[in-house]
């Protein structure tokens, strides 16, 4: 297992529900109005303590894209995915960035995500499945 990175700025910080990890800081937020097929989603500049799956190509409601799932290093939860790849040229924003799914952690004032069925509501990226 690799070392694990503790993020220090009480009260920033965005945890794995499950085990507690660190997974990233309020100041790397781009986005909050993503949406997966769970439902609320945040993009993020910068993660830590995750690890990747294979690349896949996969149409979600913005357009092909291809990415990795990204999963909790410490307890293996998935925790969201990243995005390698932007087909569409108005999505290459996204080329680097990393969204979790708001159920999947814990918020910076502690509380936890509900999964919702809003998914697939404005401003989407979840799975067009």
């Amino acid at each position: 297992m690799g070392r694990i990175f503790a993020l220090t700025l009480e009260g920033r910080i965005y945890s794995c529900k499950h085990c507690g990890t660190h997974l990233a800081l309020t100041d790397d937020i781009v986005s909050k109005s993503f949406h997966s097929k769970n439902g609320k989603a945040y993009l993020f500049k910068k993660v830590v303590n995750v690890t990747t799956s294979e690349k896949e190509d996969r149409m979600m409601i913005t357009g092909m894209h291809t990415v990795v799932d990204i999963f909790c290093v410490r307890c293996g939860s998935i925790v969201g995915w990243k995005y390698e790849y932007a087909h569409e040229k108005s999505q290459k924003y996204k080329e680097g960035k990393s969204v979790i799914e708001r159920f999947q952690v814990s918020g910076p004032d502690g509380s936890h995500y509900l999964p919702s069925h809003e998914a697939h509501i404005g401003g989407s990226d979840g799975e067009d499945v």
